[in-house]
């Protein structure tokens, strides 16, 4: 039997599933919202980032992974953050939340802004291992994530989609999407081999997450 393009991770084993959460459970805090290249921190831990459209469910998973409900604030407003939000990860590691994307109430001069550091940023940073980009596991990839996607090829960042909000979407319309997601992911030589499916509101999915994160060296 051919395995399947883009399986889904496998559940972690103890090993793998303790180092995450002693990752985790270091603590994680809110360092500082960056606007331009000249505010980034210093490029002295392993790094990896979060992108997704805007209402994905972003600022949730990453207060799920952190344990702390509060840490990623997400704003009512599609585009309303335009900063790169930096949090420290315990003593070694950055998470980075970039701004939703997709939206259609921001100023023109506002996106254009935002896709220069975006683009800066994804060039420009040695310690970024990884980005996770999140996709709406009830819609698929849709064409603002195909934008991302083809950015992060440009910049040869490494980037593996996770797939939120699982428990929105009923067993026999899953494999439907997985399909759509797989065939779109075929196009993109940075994509990383690998889905996670995960729903914040039941926890599905964020140990395996902590276990990948904690793997990138």
């Amino acid at each position: 039997m051919t395995a399947l393009p883009f399986p889904l991770a496998p559940e972690p084993d103890e090993a793998t599933k303790e180092a995450g959460r002693k990752l985790f459970a270091g603590g994680a805090e809110f360092l500082k919202g960056v606007v331009a290249m000249d505010g980034l921190p210093p490029p002295d831990r392993v790094e990896v980032c979060f992108a997704g459209r805007s209402n994905v469910g972003k600022s949730t998973l990453i207060n799920a992974l952190t344990g702390r409900r509060g840490l990623a604030r997400a704003s009512n407003t599609p585009g309303r953050t335009q900063e790169i939000n930096y949090f420290t990860l315990g003593e070694t590691h950055y998470l980075v939340d970039l701004p939703g994307y997709g939206y259609a109430n921001a100023p023109l001069k506002v996106v254009e802004q935002w896709q220069r550091l975006l683009k800066a940023y994804l060039a420009g940073r040695a310690t970024l291992r990884r980005a996770f980009v999140l996709v709406d596991a009830r819609h698929g990839v849709k064409l603002v994530d195909e934008e991302i996607m083809t950015l992060l090829d440009g910049a040869a960042v490494t980037f593996q989609v996770v797939l939120t909000k699982a428990d929105k979407v009923k067993e026999k319309d899953r494999e439907k999407v997985l399909t759509q997601v797989r065939t779109a992911l075929s196009k993109h030589p940075a994509a990383f081999p690998e889905l996670i499916l995960t729903s914040s509101e039941k926890s599905q999915g964020i140990a395996t997450l902590r276990s990948v994160i904690a793997g990138i060296g």
